[in-house]
């Protein structure tokens, strides 16, 4: 054997073994902001074990054997019977296990449920976010299965359960269940409304038979799902469970599986119903997308949650390895320009989870017995959710493709990670609605519910005073509303900048001095470029980075 030609060194060790969750200096403090004094130690603690597992090398290992063996099709078994099932690497089901066990898919029954769901949302997606799916959809169905308390006594228990039950059996023989969605058709993409699914009435209350194809059917190993279908008196929402109450598999034909350009550990299909698929109407017949928007909303949240935990990730595997790369003389962490971009993509990564987080604590707040706060949170929601849905999966792509450039070549690699985070990142922007979507639901908001904009308007003026540059931001936003003329054509800069106000406004009140400086210099004053690394190097940016920095 040759001898050695050198020696290996001046390479990072790899960021494993670590608290995902008290590491994260953001999502710490968001969590003790917006959680009653009573629950933080409970919370905490549950957080930390969540946080050490998704940082563990054993968890790390099931997110990368998760995506290297992608889900597999089957649609017989031997004997050629149709079976319709997907087969899932264990490693899969290790994951899916965990989080449930965490609790979440439970969030809406527990005081402060949503702020320690979000954050545990946060946390397990950084190990893998593929599975996130099946739990995001689980969690959202709920408010939709409440429109019908006999199918919510039934299966809101199984949904919430923190027991993770892989096998297809009947509801009534299982400790948890998971539930997907299914809107989507060919001819229709975002244009529920023009879905052909038919659902013609049986001779009981409720039931129905179902004949169409859904072009996307998120998780479809799935216990039951929420489907969209034209009844008789119109667009109306219905569950479909894949096994029926007496053990019979309902007819549920999973035609092929989507080869995705990310998100590769979780499979999306195509489904037909032949006309003799069995569902349950939830809601009232014509008012399907009434019903199931509060499934959408919750969705859209986990959007936003989502990509926060991309932006995390991304950012501190930057900062890390910069932490210990040296070049041109010295660590790279301390050189002017490279601090400078670890910074903005700090200042980036903070903004998304302080907004995520507080959106998840508006729904703590809605979900609460009347009174005007809780009014005034669910209108917040009713516009933040759209635009901050809208920014942040807008800016996750970007900002982890930079974060892949710290790392060099090493972050082009598979095995740094880094490229499992980028095919990731687009995914939020096009789930739950792509960015026109959400764009013109905001300015639907601010048109039919007057509610909405006040309670935004509360709820950034809490830090009128503070920044003349926040301040000059919101009489700016004030001034583009007051001009409803073309408005459609307006509506992605108009999410935007509501957005980025929201963001600032959060940020001027809870962040660190430094950090809300530099985002109302860099994204509200115009003192920033449009590539990140651009911030004014007046700002101290050597804090934001120490501050977005995981010690191992």
């Amino acid at each position: 054997m040759a001898a050695s030609t050198h020696t290996v060194t001046n390479q990072a060790p790899p960021l494993v073994g670590y608290d995902v969750f008290m590491t994260d200096r953001v999502l710490t403090e968001a969590v003790e902001r917006h959680l009653a004094p009573e629950l933080r130690a409970e919370v905490r603690e549950d957080l930390v074990v969540l946080g050490q597992a998704a940082g563990s090398a054993q968890v790390r290992e099931w997110g990368e054997r998760a995506n290297v063996n992608p889900p597999r099709l089957r649609t017989h078994d031997r004997y050629g019977h149709r079976i319709d099932e997907v087969d899932f690497d264990p490693a899969w089901h290790r994951l899916l296990g965990k989080s449930v066990g965490a609790g979440l898919t439970d969030a809406w029954g527990r005081p402060g449920g949503h702020v320690r769901r979000a954050a545990g949302f946060l946390v397990v997606s950084q190990a893998e976010a593929g599975h996130g799916c099946p739990l995001s959809m689980t969690h959202a169905a709920v408010p939709a299965l409440r429109a019908e308390p006999e199918l919510a006594e039934v299966w809101e228990p199984a949904a919430t359960s923190h027991v993770y039950e892989r096998e297809l059996r009947p509801v009534a023989e299982k400790p948890g269940a998971l539930l997907g969605m299914a809107m989507t058709e060919k001819q229709g993409g975002s244009d529920v409304r023009a879905n052909t699914t038919e659902a013609h009435p049986l001779a009981a209350d409720g039931e129905y038979v179902l004949t169409g194809h859904k072009w996307f059917c998120s998780a479809p190993m799935s216990d039951a799902f929420l489907v969209l279908a034209q009844a008789p008196a119109g667009l109306t929402c219905f569950l479909v469970p894949r096994v029926l109450a007496d053990g019979s598999r309902n007819a549920f034909a999973i035609q092929r599986l989507k080869d995705k350009l990310g998100n590769r550990s979780n499979a999306s299909a195509e489904v037909e119903f032949d006309g003799t698929t069995w569902a349950r109407r939830v809601g009232e017949e014509g008012r399907g997308l009434r019903t199931i928007m509060g499934m959408v909303a919750a969705t859209r949240l986990d959007c936003v949650l989502g990509s926060a935990a991309l932006m995390r990730q991304a950012v501190a595997q930057a900062v890390h390895h910069c932490a210990y790369r040296e070049a041109f003389g010295g660590p790279l962490v301390e050189k002017p320009l490279m601090r400078n971009v670890l910074a903005d993509l700090a200042l980036e990564s903070e903004a998304a989870t302080v907004l995520g987080m507080r959106l998840a604590a508006a729904h703590d707040a809605a979900g609460t017995a009347g009174g005007v706060d809780a009014e005034r949170e669910r209108a917040l929601l009713r516009i933040a959710v759209p635009a901050a849905k809208y920014w942040v999966t807008k800016r996750c792509t970007p900002m982890v493709a930079e974060a892949l450039e710290c790392l060099g070549g090493n972050g082009y690699v598979e095995e740094s990670g880094m490229p499992r985070l980028l095919r990731e990142s687009p995914l939020n922007s096009v789930w739950e609605g792509s960015g026109n979507v959400q764009a013109l639901d905001v300015v639907r908001a601010l048109r039919t519910e007057p509610a909405a904009l006040d309670a935004f308007l509360r709820e950034v003026g809490a830090a009128r005073g503070a920044d003349h540059r926040l301040d000059r931001a919101i009489r700016g936003l004030l001034v583009e509303l007051a001009d409803l003329d073309g408005i459609e054509a307006r509506a992605r800069r108009l999410a935007e900048r509501l957005a980025l106000v929201l963001q600032g406004a959060l940020l001027v009140r809870w962040a660190p001095p430094e950090v809300a400086d530099a985002f109302c210099a860099a994204r509200l004053g115009g003192d920033g470029g449009a590539a990140f690394g651009t911030l004014p190097h007046t700002l101290d940016l050597r804090a934001l980075v120490e501050r977005a920095r995981v010690e191992v």
